[in-house]
């Protein structure tokens, strides 16, 4: 028996995920809308400058076997926008929209499973992409397993209300309070659903524990791993007090990833530090953010080597987010040895201990961010350190790692 896997649009751990289950021979259906490979007609469309995005989405070729892909939906979201026309990319109620991509794939994935159900023991989906799959594997008694790549919305909601009566100026960059009443009722649906829920983080854990309703669900947490160690030499001068301190933020631009209180930062030590952010904006037309970007150097996009190397090259990666099921850029920019700022709502409890390899702060508290800085600035020395331990973090926890730990965890399920 075989595990069918799908995901509507495939993001860094996914390709990991995916590729490391066909090593272990786990997989018999790989369903997606766009998956580049070698010698293809989607390799060939990729070269176009227009559609250059979709070289993003190359995947390991020992999954060429079992891709099943769906991408006219995608290749629409992707290009209508660009010629102008966006009725049908609306939020969640535009046919080609993420969410409409998101079911499309869905209802891919559960047309497959009724056709080539002898095979399939278990069905691997991601949040947003999984009801119609869970509703046909009940149906044949197949296996669920559940991946939530951020946090439960109900607790989402309440920490996140906070912060927008806290600081209205900034509360329409946090747009996860968009989604309808049927759109939430459907992540329930697939929560309640499924037979098993794995999450790469500890508090997206307790975002489920917190609530009555799925507290007494089996939760498997297994981190996402490191990208390969970058040895080159650092080009920056080593710091040492006598130069600003060149921080980077790589994340989209929105309170939910604390972005005030990283401006907050800044502004307060003002030539001292100088700010890189990579990033988009949720939001057009919010006047604090863009009045903040125009003092900083902004960069809206970058290809992930490329955010790598500006990683390498910058002292610190300041990641302050309120609510974070993970956060891949602090594991991205720990492997290129530079440490991370961040909070205990991401990742970041599960591989930095404060001061040794990293610093944790708690959410919203920019005097917290200031202080970590503070003591840089008063010890250049001690920033090398924990660059290094930062470096030896990283090579303990490769992506295999974490592809083995799934596999084994999955096999183990579906098997027994």
């Amino acid at each position: 028996m075989k595990i069918l896997f799908s995901h509507p649009i495939g993001n860094q751990n996914v390709k990991y995920l995916a590729s490391q289950l066909a090593r272990h021979k786990l997989i018999e259906s790989f369903i997606i809308s766009i998956a580049v490979y070698e010698n293809s007609f989607l390799e060939w469309l990729s070269g176009a400058a227009f559609l250059k995005e979709f070289e993003r989405r190359r995947f390991d070729e020992i999954l060429k076997p079992v891709t099943e892909q769906f991408p006219f939906y995608e290749l629409m979201r992707f290009a209508l926008p660009k010629v102008g026309i966006n009725v049908y990319n609306k939020h969640e109620t535009g046919i080609f929209s993420i969410d409409g991509v998101s079911r499309y794939i869905d209802n891919k994935a559960a047309s497959h499973l009724r056709k080539f159900n002898r095979n399939i023991g278990l069905t691997y989906c991601y949040e947003d992409c999984a009801l119609n799959t869970f509703l046909m594997a009940n149906d044949l008694g197949i296996k669920k397993a559940y991946d939530l790549p951020i946090g439960y919305w109900k607790t989402y909601r309440q920490l996140l209300s906070e912060e927008k009566e806290r600081r209205p100026e900034w509360s329409a960059t946090i747009t996860g309070f968009q989604d309808s009443d049927n759109k939430l009722d459907t992540k329930d649906k697939e929560l309640a659903l499924a037979d098993v829920i794995y999450v790469a983080s500890e508090f997206t854990a307790k975002t489920l524990e917190l609530n009555k309703d799925f507290a007494n669900k089996k939760i498997v947490i297994i981190p996402y791993g490191f990208p390969t160690i970058n040895k080159t030499p650092k080009l920056l001068p080593k710091y040492d007090g006598r130069r600003a301190l060149k921080l980077l933020y790589v994340g989209g631009l929105t309170q939910r990833k604390g972005i005030a209180n990283l401006f907050e930062t800044v502004n307060f030590f003002k030539e001292r530090v100088t700010l890189t952010i990579v990033g988009n904006k949720a939001i057009e037309g919010c006047r604090i953010l863009d009045s903040n970007l125009k003092m900083h150097n902004w960069i809206p996009t970058l290809s992930h080597n490329e955010i790598l190397n500006v990683m390498h090259n910058h002292d610190v990666l300041v990641f302050p987010s309120l609510f974070e099921g993970f956060g891949l850029v602090i594991t991205e920019a720990m492997s290129q040895g530079t440490p991370v700022i961040t909070t205990n709502r991401t990742v970041g409890e599960s591989f930095i201990q404060h001061n040794q390899n990293g610093w944790l702060v708690q959410p919203g508290q920019t005097e917290e961010i200031i202080k970590v800085i503070e003591g840089i600035l008063l010890d250049p020395n001690k920033l090398e350190e924990i660059s290094l331990n930062a470096i030896v973090t990283a090579q303990n926890r490769s992506w295999q790692n974490y592809g083995d730990e799934m596999a084994a965890s999955l096999k183990e399920y579906l098997y027994n």
